[in-house]
Formats: structure tokens, C-alpha cells, sequence
């Protein structure tokens, strides 16, 4: 590695972090299984990867991307429409391919799970009642019987990287797994309804927005316990708890 000028945090909690040191990402996981999890699948995603560069654990080093992210939760998308349709018809070329060969999440995991996080942010006053009752029930659509895709699981806007019109790579692969194509669709829309429209052409096949909508009530429902104890901000404009606002 030549001489860099400085390290940058891209993320860091209790859980693990992210740093850039010039054109690499330093991963470091407290989670091994995780690692295992994100290098198996970039091996067989059929879309575009960071390069694994080394693996020492704790750390696993990866090739920066070129471009930029495709975005930011709270903050409007300067991509174009171009390449949030390049998104959707990456994420149809992921959904596409065989199943990985290591188990997904079922509705039944992730009703528990929901009946768990609502009882928190009631317990504790993070929302009104109202709003966290009326998600819930949006939420419960999505726990239906799926046909399972190739999902990232995790598809946030900031994990797509574009370059013009075009998708460079998709990074952090922990949650990959066999799971609901609508959810990963969901993901990368939260909280930029505005672009649903551009993905869904990508993406190049009927989509039940109904269901885009449920996940993303579930998504917010689940995430936010999370985000809270772990010093992030589902509060701040545009992000989580305005996603469970806009669905009253």
C-alpha cells in the first residue's frame, strides 16, 4: 500500500467497523461469520464485487469501488434516473441467479422479531403509539410465504456504487442470502419513494408496490432499536421514523 494521507471512518459501532486507507476499505468484524457470509456471495453474485484484496481476520481488505454511492437516507439522490434504473436491473440479474447455499430468514423469524421491536418503542415512548400500530400492521403484509431470490439483504443506497448511468459494484454482502426479491427492492427505495418508479423499470418485471411499501414499514419498525443503541439517528430528516410517519 503506497503512502496515504490520511484514514477515513466510513462507519463505526460496537459491532464493527469500516475504514478507507487510501483505495482500500478495511472491514473489521467481530462477527466472522458475517465475513464468511459477505466473501462467499461476492464470489458468486453475478454483478459487479469489490475485489477481496487479504483476509486476516478480524480484518478483511477490499478494493475501493469507482464512483460514488448511489446516494443517502435523508438526503435527496443526485443519480440520475438512468442509474437508479441500472440498480433495479442489477438487483434483477442478482435475483436471477441460484440460490446461495446457506439458509435465509423466514416471515415467521421476522414476525417474532417485529413483535419484539414494537413492544420496545412502545415500552419506551420512542414513537406514538398511533404511528408504531398503524406500521405494524402495514408491516405484517410483507411476512408472507415467499419464493426465495438471491438477495443482498441488505441494499441500502450507500452499499450500490454508480459511475454515470452505470453500476460499478455493490458492497457489503453480510446479510446475502436466500430471501424476498421485494425486500431488497424496498431497501434500496427507503426513504426515496421518488425513484420507486425508475427502479421498478429497471428491475423489468411486475412488482407488487403494495408490498414495497409493507417492507418498508418492517424495515423501519426493525431496524430502529438498532440505530438507536448503536449511536445512529432514525429520527434525523428523511430517515426511519419519517418513512413510518409518511405511511399514516
Amino acid at each position: 500500500m503506497t503512502a496515504v494521507e490520511g484514514i477515513e471512518v466510513v462507519v463505526a459501532h460496537q459491532e464493527r467497523a469500516t475504514l478507507r486507507v487510501g483505495d482500500v476499505f478495511l472491514k473489521i468484524d467481530t462477527d466472522q461469520t458475517r465475513i464468511d457470509v459477505e466473501v462467499e456471495a461476492m464470489a458468486i453474485a453475478p454483478i459487479p464485487t469489490p475485489e477481496v484484496l487479504w483476509r486476516k481476520p478480524p480484518v478483511l481488505a477490499l478494493a475501493a469501488l469507482p464512483g460514488k454511492a448511489l446516494g443517502r437516507l435523508g438526503e435527496p439522490s443526485s443519480a440520475s434516473s438512468a442509474a437508479w434504473a441500472a440498480a433495479g436491473a442489477a438487483v434483477r440479474r442478482l435475483h436471477e441467479a441460484p440460490l446461495p447455499p446457506w439458509p435465509g430468514r423466514s416471515p415467521d423469524e421476522l414476525a417474532s422479531r417485529l413483535d419484539g421491536e414494537c413492544e420496545w418503542l412502545l415500552r419506551n415512548g420512542v414513537l406514538p403509539a398511533d404511528v408504531v400500530t398503524r406500521n405494524r400492521r402495514v408491516a405484517k403484509a410483507a411476512l408472507r410465504p415467499w419464493t426465495p431470490v438471491f438477495a443482498h439483504g441488505d441494499l441500502q443506497i450507500t452499499h450500490v456504487f454508480v459511475d454515470g448511468d452505470e453500476i460499478t459494484g455493490v458492497v457489503d454482502w453480510s446479510e446475502a442470502g436466500p430471501g424476498d426479491a421485494l425486500h431488497d427492492l424496498a431497501i434500496l427505495t427507503l426513504g426515496h419513494e421518488e425513484h420507486l418508479d425508475d427502479v421498478v423499470a429497471g428491475y423489468g418485471t411486475d412488482v407488487d408496490l403494495d408490498m414495497i411499501r409493507a417492507w418498508w414499514s418492517l424495515r423501519s419498525l426493525l431496524a430502529s432499536r438498532w440505530l438507536v443503541e448503536h449511536g445512529f439517528d432514525p429520527s434525523a430528516p428523511g430517515c426511519e421514523f419519517d418513512v413510518l410517519r409518511s405511511q399514516m
